[in-house]
């Protein structure tokens, strides 16, 4: 079976990594050497910034 690749793309990963200020852990030790709790901030960034977007929409 193929592994689930996420709905969030490298691009977005890296921003939110930057603004959240682990993006050097990422660069050294790939995505598996940030922490649950990043990995669940970074998850949290992209369903704020995903909110954010579609207020803009709607008004």
């Amino acid at each position: 079976m193929a592994r689930n690749r996420g709905i969030m793309s490298d691009a977005l990963k890296e921003e939110i990594s930057k603004e959240l200020g682990f993006y050097d852990t990422v660069q050294q030790e790939g995505w598996g050497g940030i922490t649950t709790r990043d990995a669940g901030n970074m998850v949290k960034q992209a369903v704020k910034m995903a909110e954010e977007n579609m207020d803009k929409k709607e008004h």
